[in-house]
């Protein structure tokens, strides 16, 4: 999850070995980068009731790839519902914590192995 929680359930997601940009990963790696986050996103869907989630990749100041994935809410105030993420206040956005976000984490992780269970038990 983010360092902070610019919308609540924010991920970041990594590669394993990480490198510079998308288009630095083959093939296989590439491919499982890719399905990989959009998984994070239907379990931030599942797990937050979000309608939708942003999902972005820079790496214009970081030059290691990562994607962004930022669960949208129909309740989010009117100012900001229509808003891309970088224009919220990133400095009032609370810093994670084991303390408030720490349920969420861990039913995101608990949708994502229970997934994980259902694909390799169907194989």
């Amino acid at each position: 999850m983010g360092e902070r929680q610019v919308l609540p359930g924010y991920c970041l997601l990594l590669p394993d070995p990480v490198v510079p940009h998308l288009n630095a990963l083959q093939g296989d790696a590439r491919s499982q980068f890719l399905a990989d986050m959009s998984e994070i996103g239907d379990v931030l869907l599942v797990v937050t009731g979000a309608v939708r989630v942003n999902y972005a990749m820079f790496g214009n100041v970081e030059p290691a790839l990562h994607a962004h994935m930022f669960p949208r809410h129909a309740d989010e105030p009117e100012a900001i519902r229509s808003a891309q993420p970088w224009a919220l206040d990133w400095h009032a956005a609370p810093g994670f914590s084991e303390g408030q976000h720490g349920a969420l984490k861990r039913r995101l992780a608990q949708e994502l192995k229970r997934r994980q269970a259902r694909r390799c038990g169907a194989a």
